[in-house]
């Protein structure tokens, strides 16, 4: 049964109002971080908030600065800035173990949070992670390499560069700061331990992250137990229908590994 849209809460995180949705229920709870420029509204969110809901499942989901329903501008935002509203809501707003359910650019926040969380008090709290199309390191990994001389003069004289988008009308907007800080949250050059089972959902057709960027983040997580699973035909938003199954069945059995 779909779950009817529930009003957002908000926190505050450096000033920036962060809006979020969470669903009180049994542990182990879900956290969704999601994409570059989504929104927690998102099918595969929304499809983990009515699975959470049929199953009574705990399940927090924020919007970072400048995306969906929190404040700030979008060109302000950074890995650094992300990481740390993210942290804030994992921290306000979860208790006992949670299930990382990261999305693109959500899966390099989720490998950072559990890096944060790792060197403090909570870090147990991160019980298991189902990462979909992860892209850590993208701006160092596969933007970089690949940015033309304009782009280059328009970061250097701009402070960013702009270019048409797939998902949607708004051109996709990258700056300067963003792929500064970008350098100062790399995972891919080290071991990364988040001390608990992952799972892996990458397509074999993703036009925006290669599959053999998540096998090179498996060769990055030597000490724990990772499961990858490419999908033959599988795009970058992995949101159809068998997609979504697949997801659903991902998490779900997570959920009994770590419970």
């Amino acid at each position: 049964m779909a779950l009817e849209k529930q009003s957002p809460e908000f926190i505050d995180v450096d000033g920036v109002s962060i809006a979020l949705r969470r669903q009180r229920g049994n542990a182990p709870g879900l956290v969704w971080l999601g994409g570059y420029r989504s929104d927690m509204l998102g099918t595969k969110a929304q499809r983990l908030a009515d699975w959470a809901n049929d199953t009574g499942r705990a399940y927090v989901r924020h919007d970072y600065s400048g995306h969906g329903e929190s404040g700030g501008e979008f060109r302000d935002g950074t890995i650094s800035r992300w990481l740390k509203q993210s942290l804030a809501v994992f921290e306000a707003c979860t208790s006992g173990p949670q299930i990382l359910v990261g999305s693109s650019m959500g899966a390099w926040i989720a490998l950072r949070m559990a890096q944060e969380l790792g060197r403090g008090s909570e870090s147990r709290r991160v019980a298991g992670m189902v990462l979909v199309a992860p892209a850590p390191d993208f701006t160092v990994e596969l933007m970089e390499p690949k940015l033309k001389a304009a782009q280059k003069r328009a970061l250097l004289e701009k402070g960013y560069f702009e270019e048409p988008s797939e998902y949607g009308p708004e051109p996709n907007v990258y700056t300067r700061a963003l792929i500064e800080d970008g350098r100062l949250n790399r995972v891919l050059d080290g071991v990364i331990e988040t001390h608990c089972p992952v799972t892996i959902l990458q397509g074999m057709k993703d036009p925006d992250v290669p599959y053999t960027h998540a096998q090179k983040l498996v060769e990055h997580l030597p000490a724990d137990d990772v499961t990858l699973s490419l999908i033959r035909d599988g795009d970058h938003r992995l949101s159809r229908p068998e997609d979504l199954d697949l997801l659903i069945r991902s998490v779900e059995e997570m959920a009994r590994r770590v419970a």
